[in-house]
């Protein structure tokens, strides 16, 4: 598992926030300063979306698919 403190601009990931898990990629960091952001931009069937933090579910990392934990409500 990795946590969404974890994450980097570029990574793919897995979010919910359509209902069911759509694949994406990161387009910003989800730090910001010393917190985290509850909402990142990430790309998305050809559109820029922005998505709460709760709804990233995976990360793709080495070619695996790892969930994500710890993201802020």
């Amino acid at each position: 598992m990795i946590k969404y403190k974890d994450l980097v601009k570029g990574d793919k990931i897995l979010t919910k926030q359509l209902g069911t898990p759509v694949s994406g990629k990161l387009l910003e960091s989800p730090k910001q300063g010393r917190g985290l952001k509850n909402i990142v931009l990430i790309f998305s069937n050809a559109k820029e979306i922005g998505v709460y933090a709760r709804d990233i579910i995976k990360v793709k990392r080495n070619n695996n698919w790892q969930e994500v934990t710890d993201a802020p409500a």
